[in-house]
């Protein structure tokens, strides 16, 4: 939501302010990238960042890091921007899916000399506008395609029309959340055709945002009340939200957790015990660590499919969480799209984190209940909660 904020607040009309945004290095790469090109983000005050809309100009460079918010949302804009801008981040970034993104870019007139993987390092040279028009496009592989085309598409002479034609789109609630912001600035848009998405030229209105909890880096703090039989609060979350709270309530209750809203917040509370079981997480396939870490301590096997796309986020996570739960003693089948995790006892091992987060949310709730659980870098959770190894202390020390 802060990614998103961000973008949609440097194409405004006026200037806008974020109230308790994400500060995580993903977000500060995207307020970096913003100013590179020539906006105002003071993102000095934690609890209110602001953002000034300016011209787009070039030439810039931007850092991606390691962040598909970064690589996926600004390309469209810098096609605005007067001027040349470079794109390239960490080693990983260069593997990170982006090809169909660049091709329906050229296809609406923007040119960008790319790598030969289609993707990073890559230069968008910006003439100061884009003409828009309807593209077609294979969202397959993240559905941040379609969300950094349509966070865009207002500014664009024509707006934007974005088909998609291949295998579902993973992750629509996240689709939803990119609908819904820009309504909330004036937006005109119809996602009313299944695959289809239109975004009508005009301009937006700034606007005070006021930023959600992350429930995704929720997600290993829920699943520590699963393994221990605690409970766990996540204070401030919204009567009403975007993102897939219903469909965390239901994975946690069948794991033996319940999830209840209350006046002080979204709580979880579970037994001690932890069921196996067989889900598509296509759409919420970030929580695909988490419930593989609560799967490999459960007390039947499970199955986790539907997440094919995340072998192209920070890392193969179907691949690496496959192998490092084989190494702390779980038996793991390793499929196209997912896992079958069948729980065994388990042992103490360096669990390897491969620059993921994710892998680092999983190790750590493991980490409650198995002995000798280590990660080998826990300063990758920097990314989208810089916070995690304090939140994790205090939150094991009751304190």
């Amino acid at each position: 939501m802060t990614a998103r904020a961000l973008v949609l607040s440097a194409i405004a009309d006026g200037p806008s302010t974020l109230r308790r945004p994400l500060r995580a290095r993903d977000t500060e790469l995207m307020s970096a990238g913003l100013r590179a090109m020539g906006s105002h983000v003071s993102t000095l005050d934690d609890d209110r960042w602001v953002v000034r809309p300016r011209p787009f100009a070039g030439p810039a460079h931007i850092d991606v890091g390691l962040a598909g918010t970064v690589m996926r949302f600004v390309p469209p804009i810098a096609g605005l921007a007067s001027g040349p801008v470079t794109f390239d981040g960490d080693p990983r970034a260069r593997l990170r899916p982006l090809g169909p993104l660049v091709e329906a870019l050229r296809s609406i007139g923007v040119r960008i000399d790319a790598s030969q993987t289609g993707g990073v390092p890559m230069t968008v040279h910006g003439s100061g506008r884009v003409a828009g028009g309807e593209v077609v496009i294979d969202a397959s592989a993240s559905s941040q395609f379609v969300s950094g085309l349509l966070l865009a598409g207002a500014a664009f002479e024509q707006g934007i029309v974005v088909r998609h034609v291949g295998p579902p789109v993973p992750s629509a609630p996240h689709l939803r959340m990119t609908a819904q912001m820009l309504r909330a600035v004036g937006g005109a848009v119809d996602d009313t055709t299944p695959d289809v998405w239109a975004v009508q030229p005009g301009k937006l209105s700034g606007r005070e945002w006021l930023i959600e909890p992350d429930l995704s880096g929720a997600a290993p703090f829920f699943a520590a009340a699963l393994v221990t039989g605690g409970q766990v609060t996540l204070l401030g979350w919204p009567r009403s939200s975007a993102q897939a709270v219903d469909r965390l309530r239901g994975l946690l209750d069948q794991m033996g957790g319940a999830v209840t809203l209350g006046t002080d917040g979204l709580t979880v509370r579970g037994t001690g015990t932890v069921h196996g079981l067989d889900a598509d997480l296509s759409d919420v396939s970030e929580l695909t660590p988490v419930l593989a870490a609560l799967a490999a301590l459960a007390d039947s096997p499970s199955r986790l499919r539907g997440v094919a796309h995340i072998r192209g986020h920070e890392t193969d996570r179907v691949a690496a969480l496959a192998r490092e739960l084989k190494a702390l003693g779980a038996d793991v089948t390793e499929s196209h799209d997912g896992l079958e995790i069948r729980p065994r006892p388990l042992r103490g091992a360096v669990f390897q984190t491969y620059d993921d987060h994710r892998l680092a949310h999983a190790a750590a709730v493991i980490g409650l209940t198995v002995p000798g659980v280590e990660l080998n870098d826990v300063a990758c959770t920097s990314k989208t909660l810089p916070e995690f190894p304090a939140l994790w202390s205090s939150m094991v020390a009751g304190v």
